[in-house]
C-alpha cells in the first residue's frame, strides 16, 4: 500500500511554507489505500488520517480540521464592514470526509469480477457510519496541532517574529496573510526605524484631533496589541474611540486594526442576554478584533457580561440551541466607537479610552490632510501593507533592545502586564502620555460620578458630630432613616436629585437601597467612600461617610438607629 509519503507533490507554493497543500488547489491523486470490512476500513483510516494522508489536516481540540481557501470574499469596501480571513478550519465530519477522499486519495477494495474470473480495485466511498467511527477518536499524535488561524505577523513567545506564510510548529499558528508587506528585518537599522517613526506618527497618525497626547499613544498601543499578544500573554481591556462629533475618523482607526488582522463588526445591545450570545457567536469566526461600531450618541456601557468577557482568558458559554458547553480563548481585542460616550459599572476600571475632539462644527470637511481620503486610503491592501510594515518595524526594534516593559505606568488590576508592555514599546519610541487620560476619563464613568455625588451630598447633609471625649464623629444611619430622608413631608429635595432611584424615578426601597449600599461599601469614589459595620443593639447595618484623610473611627461610636430620621442640619 502506498504510504503518506507518496503525496503529490504539486503546488510548491504552499508546500515550502508548510509542507503541505490547500484544498482550493487540484492536484492528482498519487495515494491509493485499500479497505475491507467496515472494522479494517475504520482501523486503515484512521492510521492513513493520522500519517497526513489528506493536505492540510491538523488536529484542534482533539478533533481532525482542514483548512481551505474560502471562495467570494470580497475586498473590502467599507472600514464598518467585516473583514474575513482567506482560509478557514472546518472540522471534520463524515460528509466532508467523504468528499476529501474522493478528491485526494483512492479508496479502494477488492472486488470480484462477474462470472468469478478474479477480482478488482473498486473505487468506493466508505459509509457514513464508518467515517463517524473513524473520526470518533480524540487522539491523532501524527496531525501538527492548529491553535488558531492569523492574518498578520504576530511576535511569538520567544520574541520573534513569525511572518512566513502557511503553518508554524513553534505556535501552532497558520498565517493566511491578506496583506503581502514583504520580508521583515529582524534588525531593523537605524534609518529604517526613523522611517517607520515619522510615518506611523507624523503621517499616518498626524491629522487625527486627538484631544491630547495619550490619546495617540493609547490607540498605537491598541494598535499594536495583537501583534504583541503570542508573545505577553496579556489580557488587553476594552478599547473605546469616541469623539465629540461625527466625522472625526472614529471608524478609520478601527478599521486600520480591522483590516489587518480580521475584524468581526457588531451592533451593540443593552440587552445581556443578546450581547452574551451575539459574543458567544463571534468566537467561532477567525478574527483578531471585534467592533461594537456606532454606538448610540450618549451611550454609556455599563455590561457585567462585558466586563467578565474582558478578564477572562477563557469564554465559557452555553452553545446556542443546545444544552452543552462552548469553551473558546479570549484572544481578540475589543473596540467600541461612538459619540459622547461613557462607561458605567466595573467597565470604567476595564476601558482604555481614544478621545478625539475636532472642535469645528463640521470635521468631514476639514482639508489639508497629510494622507487625502485616508477613510479610502486604507481600504487599498498596498497601503494597509505599508502601515503594517512601519509598526513590525517599530515593534522589532523594540525587542531587538530587550522589549524592556515600563513599570512607570498606571496599575490596571488584570490589565497591568498588558499596560506594562506597551507602555515599554512606546516609551522606547519616546511617545509621551500613554494611559495620562486615566483620571480625565473617570468623569466619563456615570457609576462613579453618581455615586459620588451622592455621598458628597450625603456628608454636606449629616456632617460630623462633636461626641463628649471624642471629638467630631461621622453620623451613623440604617438604611431606613436614609430612605425615610428621600421623601420630605415638606420643602424641596434635600439629597438634590443625588439619591439612587429605581427605573421610573422613585427612590429605592429600603430593602434595596441596603443591597446597593452593601455593594458599595469600602469602594472609593475619589476621596469619599461609604463604611459600615453591624450596629450590636439592634443587629443591623449602619453607614457613615469617610474622607481621604479622615481618622479611623472608633468601634465603639453610637449609631443612629435604623428607624430614627436624623435631623437635616
Amino acid at each position: 500500500m502506498t504510504t503518506a509519503a507518496n503525496h503529490d507533490t504539486g503546488h510548491d507554493v504552499d508546500q515550502e511554507h508548510t509542507g503541505r497543500k490547500l484544498h482550493a488547489v487540484a492536484g492528482g491523486r498519487s495515494h491509493r489505500i485499500k479497505v475491507g470490512t467496515d472494522p479494517e476500513t475504520i482501523r486503515v483510516l484512521a492510521r492513513e488520517i493520522d500519517a497526513g494522508c489528506l493536505p492540510e489536516t491538523y488536529v484542534h481540540e482533539g478533533s481532525p480540521v482542514v483548512l481551505e481557501r474560502v471562495s467570494g470574499t470580497a475586498e473590502v469596501a467599507a472600514g464598518d464592514e467585516d473583514v474575513t480571513l482567506p482560509v478557514r478550519p472546518t472540522t471534520l465530519r463524515p460528509p466532508l470526509l467523504a468528499r476529501l477522499l474522493a478528491e485526494e486519495v483512492e479508496v479502494y477494495q477488492a472486488s470480484n469480477k462477474r462470472g468469478g474470473g478474479g477480482t478488482y480495485d473498486e473505487e468506493v466511498t466508505p459509509s457514513a457510519a464508518v467515517l463517524g467511527a473513524v473520526l470518533a477518536r480524540q487522539t491523532w499524535p501524527g496531525l501538527p496541532v492548529l491553535r488558531k488561524v492569523i492574518s498578520t505577523p504576530v511576535l511569538r513567545p520567544d520574541g520573534t517574529l513569525l511572518q512566513e506564510p502557511g503553518y508554524d510548529p513553534a505556535t501552532g499558528y497558520y498565517l493566511a496573510g491578506r496583506i503581502q508587506t514583504g520580508p521583515i528585518p529582524e534588525a531593523p537599522t537605524v534609518e529604517q526605524v526613523a522611517e517607520a517613526r515619522e510615518f506611523l506618527l507624523n503621517t499616518f497618525l498626524r491629522d487625527f484631533p486627538w484631544r491630547t497626547p495619550a490619546d495617540k499613544a493609547n490607540y498605537l498601543a491598541l494598535l499594536a496589541t495583537p501583534i504583541l499578544r503570542p508573545m505577553t500573554r496579556a489580557l488587553s481591556p476594552f478599547g473605546v474611540v469616541e469623539a465629540t462629533m461625527p466625522g472625526s475618523g472614529k471608524t478609520i482607526l478601527t478599521s486600520c486594526v480591522g483590516l489587518m488582522v480580521g475584524q468581526r463588526v457588531l451592533t451593540w445591545t443593552d440587552s445581556e442576554e443578546e450581547l452574551r450570545k451575539a459574543i458567544t457567536t463571534v468566537f467561532g469566526d477567525q478574527v483578531g478584533v471585534v467592533v461594537f461600531d456606532n454606538l448610540v450618541e450618549g451611550t454609556a456601557i455599563d455590561s457585567a457580561v462585558m466586563a467578565r468577557l474582558v478578564t477572562e482568558r477563557m469564554w465559557t458559554d452555553r452553545r446556542l440551541g443546545t444544552n452543552s458547553a462552548f469553551t473558546a480563548e479570549n484572544d481578540r481585542l475589543w473596540l467600541a466607537t461612538g459619540n459622547n460616550l461613557r462607561t458605567g459599572g466595573d467597565m470604567a476600571s476595564r476601558t482604555v479610552w481614544v478621545h478625539l475632539d475636532p472642535d469645528c462644527p463640521r470635521p468631514e470637511a476639514r482639508t489639508g490632510f497629510s494622507i487625502p481620503h485616508l477613510d479610502t486610503w486604507i481600504l487599498d491592501p498596498a497601503n494597509q501593507a505599508t502601515v503594517l510594515r512601519h509598526l513590525l518595524i517599530l515593534i522589532l526594534d523594540w525587542t531587538r533592545a530587550g522589549a524592556k516593559p515600563s513599570y512607570d505606568v498606571p496599575a490596571m488590576r488584570q490589565f497591568t502586564k498588558w499596560a506594562q508592555h506597551l507602555g515599554g514599546f512606546l516609551a522606547h519610541h519616546g511617545v509621551p502620555g500613554f494611559l495620562a487620560n486615566a483620571e480625565e476619563s473617570r468623569e466619563l464613568d456615570d457609576d462613579h460620578a453618581e455615586w459620588r455625588a451622592f455621598l458628597i451630598q450625603w456628608a454636606n447633609l449629616y456632617p460630623k458630630v462633636y461626641v463628649e471625649g471624642k471629638g467630631l464623629q461621622p453620623r451613623r444611619l440604617g438604611a431606613t432613616a436614609l430612605r425615610r430622608s428621600a421623601e420630605p413631608e415638606v420643602g424641596p429635595d434635600p439629597w438634590d436629585g443625588t439619591f439612587p432611584t429605581t427605573s421610573t424615578g422613585r427612590p429605592l426601597s429600603v430593602k434595596a437601597l441596603g443591597k446597593r449600599l452593601s455593594g458599595q461599601i469600602g469602594r472609593w469614589r475619589g476621596d469619599i467612600v461609604l463604611r459600615s459595620e453591624i450596629d450590636p443593639a439592634s443587629n443591623s447595618r449602619t453607614y457613615w461617610i469617610e474622607r481621604e484623610g479622615d481618622k479611623e473611627t472608633p468601634a465603639d461610636q453610637p449609631a443612629a438607629s435604623p428607624d430614627e430620621t436624623p435631623k437635616l442640619l
